[in-house]
């Protein structure tokens, strides 16, 4: 640990590396990006006054006893002013929120939002709610008569095992904690013996922090993501960028590879999941009976679709959720003469580019027929000719009018 105990005064830049090293003496990091992500979360959250949004912190792993509540406790003992909600009241919660937030610390945050859950809605809409500035809950005041505003803006950390709903992972960094390994070595933390060097480290923090909230409040960072993406790691980046040396650098990095991780990680929502898969399902196709459709969603064993609702997937839900793009069946004619009711891939093509990260090299298998139906067929034909053409041996014809209708 970097020894700051002298007469020379700390830089920002000293301070983070000094937090970097307390951090991973005590926890095992998965990669230094990771760290370096810690170490700025904690970092920003001494600074919450100046900033918009208030990121998540969402500390999650596979198993008991990877480490996520000594990560939690080393964050405890170096952020700003926490606040564990472990035994709190909702109304206890909310009411601890002031201008100048504290930090909230929520463990076994699976109980709150995982199978186990049970009550709590309160401090769930806290959490969904308290990224932004301005977004205050409204509680009815009985003995007064009046709707009063709540605050709820609040930098959060939750441990727990497994994900967080999206709406939290998407206002998050991502900390995924795994067992140590073979010659992975933390040294062991002790409340009474190590916490007080670290809330010295969090005292100067703050102080360096505190003395320049006009500055971190006007910084407009260069982000290497968009969106609420950048929401979420602009405090991080801003913090790097005042403190300087080498952590503009390592904070960019550490937002590039943690996003990419995270877009991997297959949490995405169910009606994003469905225009992947059935992007893969049309890959070369024109059209699909929704029939065949749904016949090749529910052949991918690892997807969803077989066990989507009793009987799986079915057309009515399918469309329900396609709907929601601006997708709908409409009626496309085969070649046997027959009109059913199927999805042209040309529908789907705006949602794709809009919702879906681009096509790689998996995305252009083929699986199943081609012809639209349930028949085998050759597959050195195409399977549809264009709209308004007359189809041949092995093709359909899509009308050239498609008719919308139930899925």
């Amino acid at each position: 640990m970097n020894d700051l105990a002298n007469d020379t005064e700390p830089t920002g830049a000293d301070l983070l590396d000094t937090l970097r090293d307390s951090l991973t003496r005590y926890v095992v990091l998965p990669t230094p990006e990771y760290a370096d992500a810690v170490t700025l979360w904690i970092a920003a959250s001494h600074a919450q006054p100046a900033w918009a949004h208030a990121p998540r912190m969402v500390i999650r792993g596979p198993e008991k006893r990877c480490g996520k509540s000594r990560l939690l406790d080393v964050v405890e003992a170096t952020c700003h002013n926490p606040f564990i909600t472990v035994n709190s009241s909702s109304a206890a919660v909310y009411r601890s929120i002031t201008d100048d937030p504290p930090t909230m610390l929520v463990d076994e945050a699976d109980t709150i939002f995982g199978p186990k859950a049970d009550g709590n809605e309160d401090l769930r809409g806290l959490l969904n709610a308290g990224h932004q500035r301005n977004r205050p809950a409204k509680r009815y005041d009985a003995a007064t008569n009046k709707v009063e505003s709540i605050p709820t803006f609040a930098m959060a950390a939750l441990a727990g095992i497994g994900a967080m709903p999206d709406t939290i992972e998407d206002r998050a960094v991502v900390v995924h904690m795994r067992r140590r390994g073979p010659g992975e070595k933390a040294a062991p933390y002790r409340h009474r013996r190590d916490r007080p060097a670290l809330r010295a480290l969090a005292v100067q923090l703050n102080t360096w922090l505190r003395g320049a909230l006009d500055i971190l409040e006007s910084m407009e960072p260069e982000m290497p993501v968009e969106d609420r993406a950048a929401d979420t790691w602009e405090p991080l980046v801003a913090v790097a960028d005042f403190a300087g040396g080498e952590w503009p650098n390592r904070a960019r990095t550490a937002v590039v590879a943690l996003t990419e991780e995270a877009s991997k990680d297959g949490n995405t929502s169910e009606r994003v999941r469905l225009l992947l898969d059935c992007r893969k399902a049309l890959s070369n196709e024109v059209a699909l009976s929704t029939a065949v459709l749904i016949e090749r969603l529910k052949a991918d064993p690892e997807a969803p679709w077989r066990t989507y609702g009793p009987n799986g997937l079915t057309a009515n839900k399918m469309g329900a959720l396609l709907r929601e793009f601006d997708i709908r069946s409409a009626n496309v004619r085969f070649l046997d003469g027959s009109q059913l009711k199927g999805y042209q891939k040309s529908d789907f093509t705006d949602a794709w580019e809009r919702y879906c990260p681009p096509e790689g090299p998996d995305d252009q298998a083929q699986t199943g027929p081609r012809d639209g139906s349930s028949r085998p067929t050759d597959t050195s034909r195409p399977s549809l000719t264009s709209v308004g053409t007359v189809g041949t041996a092995g093709t359909v014809t899509p009308l050239s009018h498609a008719t919308g209708g139930a899925a």
